[in-house]
């Protein structure tokens, strides 16, 4: 059991960090779980801009000191930011107790069966109080594609829903490019389906806005020459 310290002038406490393993530096992921994970998280910072949030892949994530830190593939947790001082100890991963909350949503991306996405990972997710916990399976290792379960009560559904009504926010398969690959993606999306852009997608469509804005514009000028009208003029 880790090693408690009390906070001073009150009867509560936390773990000791300097007592918790807080990274490991072990890469486990492959080339399409890490693609994945980078396109959950680029999207939500950056169609969210105005939201306090911690969207993260691959962070450690603390419910317990009786446990050792489980790692989701991608988590998102509103109202609540990354402390200014990220290199203490203390605030290198997510410490349920130091952000007062569990994160709202967590998402597992299914390479293999030896995870147990839909066993001890759910049961324990489910104990976090995590109020959705998605499954996404690309090579439907467990039968289907996408799962998502909601907390209620004590214990998780699973829904046929995708929009998940507590956090304002859904998640929808989507097929096209990503950083050049073309492919088939888990995505955010709004209410009426259209997906979260990143930052890339939001600068390409500003481009073709402007593009077709020029293209506009030289027509309706060569219409006014025909016309006999300098567009200058």
């Amino acid at each position: 059991m880790v090693e408690q310290t009390f906070i001073c002038d009150d009867d509560y406490y936390v773990p000791d960090a300097n007592q918790l393993v807080t990274e490991d530096d072990t890469p486990v992921d492959d080339f399409a779980s890490e693609k994945q994970q980078r396109l959950l998280v680029s999207s939500i910072y950056s169609a969210m801009q105005k939201r306090t949030l911690i969207a993260a892949a691959n962070v450690g994530v603390y419910y317990t000191d009786l446990q050792p830190a489980i790692v989701p593939d991608v988590f998102l947790s509103f109202d609540v930011q990354v402390p200014q001082n990220w290199w203490d100890k203390q605030n290198r991963c997510y410490m349920v107790w130091r952000f007062g909350k569990p994160p709202e949503v967590v998402i597992e991306i299914v390479s293999n069966k030896e995870g147990d996405e839909l066993g001890k990972k759910l049961r324990t997710y489910e104990h976090m109080r995590v109020s959705y916990y998605i499954v996404y399976d690309p090579t439907e290792q467990f039968g289907q594609v996408l799962r998502v379960h909601e907390l209620r009560g004590m214990r998780y559904s699973e829904i046929n829903e995708t929009w998940l009504e507590q956090v304002g926010l859904g998640v929808t398969i989507w097929q096209g490019e990503f950083e050049g690959r073309q492919d088939t993606w888990l995505r955010w999306c709004y209410q009426d389906g259209s997906i979260l852009l990143t930052g890339d997608e939001r600068a390409a469509q500003a481009e073709q806005r402007a593009a077709q804005a020029e293209q506009r514009a030289q027509i309706l000028a060569e219409q006014l020459r025909r016309m006999g009208i300098e567009p200058s003029d």
